[in-house]
């Protein structure tokens, strides 16, 4: 099972593009197939559901690993992510999905277990990625 999608940002994009990658997982967590126009059975159909749930019991977290900049870029990158989970537009895909982002040397400093990972939503805390 599938409990997390991960980037891995190395610095090779502006932080505002990082950020906007948030808006295409939100994409994904609101996506729902449009029904062909083929003739409608008999029977009535169930409501379409989100397309992810055909193979995810629950939405995975995202979780951001930055590296290839200093500590100044790792907190512009973080502040970037902060700003992008404040859109309206990506509120319910911020209730219901953690956002995370750490540090590549604080994961291999501690371990991916340990509470290196920033929340998005409030990035002055620290918690575990199973927060």
């Amino acid at each position: 099972m599938l409990r997390a999608f991960v980037e891995v940002d190395r610095a090779t994009m502006g932080p505002e593009r990082l950020a906007a990658k948030i808006t295409a997982y939100a994409r994904l967590h609101t996506y729902t197939p449009v029904p062909v126009a083929w003739p409608r059975p008999a029977f009535q159909q169930g409501p379409v559901a989100e397309d992810w749930r055909r193979r995810y019991p629950v939405f995975p977290r995202l979780l951001f690993v930055l590296d290839g900049t200093g500590p100044a870029g790792i907190d512009n990158r973080i502040t970037a992510l902060h700003a992008a989970v404040q859109q309206p537009a990506l509120a319910g895909l911020v209730r219901d999905v953690p956002v995370l982002a750490a540090p590549l040397v604080d994961l291999l400093r501690d371990g991916p277990a340990a509470a290196v990972w920033r929340p998005a939503h409030n990035p002055d805390q620290h918690v575990t990625w199973m927060h």
